[in-house]
């Protein structure tokens, strides 16, 4: 499947007035293949995925455990999977990589350079991420204009040409304080980290809590001066991603 630009351009107009509930059922109603979601467990992603349980929805829930992640972390994914009695598929890095990359360069590597922490970020997350989304004609992301620069120039569909899959991205236009409302009114269960200075979560030795003022992901990868972004979403991490192609892992 390929999408023109006006044929996204008319979807974005279309679904800009729809909520949640209503744009998650028209499109499953609207694309027959497979849609997945991508949860991180954080307060955004939380919000869809009640969304799409408590509607019963066609649509899969994946996570990506990358073996570095707050405790918190997996007390939601049980929350979350025990709340609903539904099952989020869980991902995992290729063993062979990440033994590969931590006997040769160190265990905190990450902290020496952008491209060793690129080259984790690619081996943890992006590799099970494209294998989580083979096959698959819709990604759904709970990705908001608010969190960053790079995310406020974002459309609710957009075309991932790397991946050759539309990407949703059903509370863009979202205010933190909405998705807050949100848990709150549906009982949601959420990570306690939210509540301890911790906008946007991710591996634990990526991670802060921001001090008021701050943006919302200042808190990753804080020793940084670059975008905060591991490559998920902005396409910086093909060079890394590349590296892991040709160990052939």
């Amino acid at each position: 499947m390929t999408l023109t630009s006006l044929e996204i351009k008319a979807l974005n107009e279309e679904f800009a007035h729809y909520d949640l509930v209503e744009a998650l059922k028209a499109l499953r109603q609207r694309f027959r293949r497979k849609i997945a979601f991508s949860t991180s467990l954080g307060l955004e992603d939380q919000v869809i995925t009640d969304a799409i349980f408590r509607q019963n929805l066609d649509i899969e829930v994946f996570t990506l455990d990358t073996g570095r992640q707050f405790p918190e972390n997996y007390t939601t994914l049980d929350a979350t999977t025990k709340r609903y009695g539904k099952t989020i598929r869980v991902l995992y890095p290729n063993t062979e990589a990440i033994e590969q990359y931590v006997s040769t360069k160190g265990i905190n590597a990450l902290y020496e350079s952008v491209a060793n922490r690129k080259e984790c970020c690619a081996i943890r997350k992006i590799e099970p991420l494209n294998r989580a989304l083979q096959g698959v004609e819709v990604w759904i992301t709970g990705l908001r204009a608010a969190q960053s620069a790079y995310r406020s120039d974002m459309q609710l569909f957009e075309w991932d040409q790397a991946r050759h899959l539309l990407k949703f991205n059903p509370l863009l236009h979202w205010s933190s304080t909405e998705v807050r409302h949100y848990i709150a009114d549906h009982a949601v269960p959420y990570n306690a980290l939210h509540d301890q200075g911790f906008p946007s979560i991710g591996c634990q030795p990526c991670t802060r809590a921001i001090v008021e003022g701050e943006d919302e992901r200042a808190g990753r990868w804080w020793w940084e001066t670059a975008n905060q972004e591991c490559g998920l979403h902005d396409g910086t991490n093909a060079p890394a991603f590349k590296t892991i192609n040709r160990l052939g892992l």
